[in-house]
């Protein structure tokens, strides 16, 4: 009985990080590229964002309420979701001028449709 509600613990476990999508940001010379990522909505986001430069920055966005400061030549990481569709812009706390980007959130029908 234990084995049986063991495995049974653990499929859920697998099903339920099937359902986080995981997407990378890069920072290079302070600029973020992707300028823009396309997420589908009801989803749980895993952004993996790779610092290339020798430097600090952090990843701020208002309107998603996340905050995270990756050291330079590190990747952080920022859990989101799951989102509604709409736009949340993000930007370098350190570089703000420079590192912009925006995050766009559509049906999940619609970024299946698009090849992500």
């Amino acid at each position: 009985m234990k084995k049986i509600c063991f495995l049974t613990l653990l499929l859920a476990a697998f099903a339920a990080r099937a359902e986080t999508v995981v997407v990378e940001l890069v920072l290079k010379e302070h600029l973020f590229a992707p300028t823009q990522l396309i997420l589908p909505a009801g989803k749980k986001i895993k952004l993996l964002i790779h610092n290339q430069d020798g430097s600090p920055e952090e990843f701020e966005s208002f309107s998603l309420n996340r905050e995270k400061v990756i050291l330079g030549q590190a990747t952080g990481v920022v859990f989101l979701g799951p989102l509604e569709p709409g736009e949340h812009s993000f930007s370098g706390e350190y570089n703000p001028d420079t590192a912009r980007g925006l995050i766009k959130v559509v049906p999940l029908s619609e970024w299946q449709a698009g090849g992500h």
